[in-house]
């Protein structure tokens, strides 16, 4: 059963066209002219109820303006959309009692009081019964790890921490379909791996469908099983998360930190770009040599002190696939 239907929606901002200096400020004034940018191109798209969706794209590509459109705040200037049967522009403020929304760089939760507050806040809007709201409360600390921290002032949480309480906020009213924009942005290590486990303790448990929106490759790898990839406003790619790593997650940044001066060095089927006596970073492609026999052979030859192994950015990745003619299947999301 499809939660979220997308035919053809499309969105055209107007805005006004200014010439610099004073004269082009009387200009804008007495006789405006006017620019379109089209932002999403008549996109079409299903989500199946339960699904961990990744909605991927680079900056400007169209993603916070679809989800927008989906979840009431724009209208659309062309085509149509239902989330869970309604119209989100025109039934905003029944669909926001089934839905959540958690967008990494804007905050839900009041600055200087504790999470705790504002979850009760939350439960006031949303209508929820006490009772109803103790119970719900009460799970949430627990499947987020909450306790140590929920009466503390948000302004003294680690962004990990305040991260876990904005996911715990948005499904206090317990949403049937959860926007997650950004969720593990400006995270460390540490902090996305416990995020992406929350999430797909949420999507497990309590089956949520969930939107998710991330320049992480890590995330999509991670917890989804489908992805649409979008650029300047249209769907360029839509297949399964196994056949995007297959074929385009395939390059890995390798940064090796040396235990000990390694003035040569010498690894196969590895682009070696630098290499100091007190590292080296090299480029690999997994389709060609596996990360564990890379670095099989970099042990023989080196101590190493510390590796990360990075993924390339989401730009990199779209540029790859628009290098590569379309599959057969691509555009299938249920291959």
């Amino acid at each position: 059963m499809a939660v979220i239907e997308v035919d053809g929606l499309c969105k055209v901002f107007r805005t006004k066209s200014k010439e610099p200096g004073l004269w082009g400020s009387l200009q804008a004034v007495l006789r405006p002219t006017y620019s379109e940018v089209t932002a999403v191109k008549g996109i079409s798209f299903q989500v199946e109820e339960g699904e961990l969706l990744a909605f991927i794209g680079p900056n400007g590509a169209g993603k916070s303006t679809t989800i927008k459109m989906l979840t009431g705040i724009l209208n659309p200037t062309g085509g149509s959309a239902q989330v869970l049967g309604l119209v989100p522009w025109e039934a905003r403020r029944q669909l926001a009692y089934n839905i959540g929304s958690v967008f990494g760089q804007k905050s839900q939760l009041w600055y200087h009081l504790p999470a705790l507050d504002s979850f009760r806040l939350l439960a006031s809007i949303y209508e929820i019964d006490t009772r109803v709201y103790k119970e719900r409360l009460h799970r949430l600390v627990e499947l987020f790890e909450l306790e140590e921290f929920i009466k503390t002032p948000v302004r003294k949480l680690s962004l990990g921490q305040r991260m876990r309480c904005e996911i715990a906020a948005s499904m206090l009213h317990k949403p049937k379909v959860i926007f997650l924009d950004e969720p593990t942005i400006g995270l460390d290590v540490v902090a996305k791996l416990k995020i992406r486990e929350l999430i797909k303790r949420l999507n497990e448990e309590e089956k949520t469908t969930i939107f998710l929106t991330s320049h992480d490759a890590g995330d999509i790898e991670q917890l989804c099983r489908r992805v649409i990839v979008v650029n300047h406003g249209e769907i360029i790619l839509d297949t399964t998360t196994s056949h995007l790593r297959h074929n385009y997650l395939t390059t890995k940044l390798v940064n090796v930190k040396f235990g000990a001066p390694c003035p040569s060095l010498s690894l196969t089927n590895v682009e070696i770009l630098k290499h100091t006596e007190k590292g080296v970073k090299f480029r690999m492609n997994t389709k060609l040599t596996a990360v564990e026999s890379v670095l099989t052979e970099l042990f023989a030859q080196v101590k190493a002190e510390d590796i990360s192994v990075e993924e390339p950015a989401m730009e990199v990745i779209i540029r790859d696939i628009y290098a590569r003619p379309v599959q057969e299947g691509d555009q299938d999301a249920a291959g």
